[in-house]
């Protein structure tokens, strides 16, 4: 099954919380054909979660599961980390009081 590009998967998403009226911008542009997607929820009440695509074996598809959550500064951290390891890394940060992330729908798996 062809895979789609990071850029564009990451356009789409961007699009999508736009209709949401999700505010979200891109934290690191990471290597547009096959960089690997972070996404950061931040709550705007000091907390935030960090999500990552990850392959369930079990069931044959992708989810997005929690990589880090609590503290903004602890989930910072773990975002630098991460990009210390993996330079050509996108991070996307969502701002939503409510906690809306939109990864649990279809298409963003």
């Amino acid at each position: 099954m062809p895979r789609l590009t990071s850029r564009f998967w990451v356009d789409a998403y961007l699009a999508r919380l736009r209709l949401a009226d999700i505010p979200a911008f891109v934290v690191a542009h990471g290597d547009d054909t096959g960089g690997v997607v972070l996404v950061k929820l931040n709550m705007l009440d000091g907390n935030a979660t960090l999500f990552q695509r990850t392959f369930d074996l079990m069931t044959d598809t992708r989810v997005w599961s929690e990589l880090e959550a609590g503290p903004e500064q602890d989930v910072d951290a773990a975002v630098a980390r991460q990009r210390g390891f993996d330079p050509d890394l996108w991070v996307i940060e969502v701002e939503d009081r409510a906690g809306r992330h939109l990864l649990d729908q279809d298409g963003l798996a």
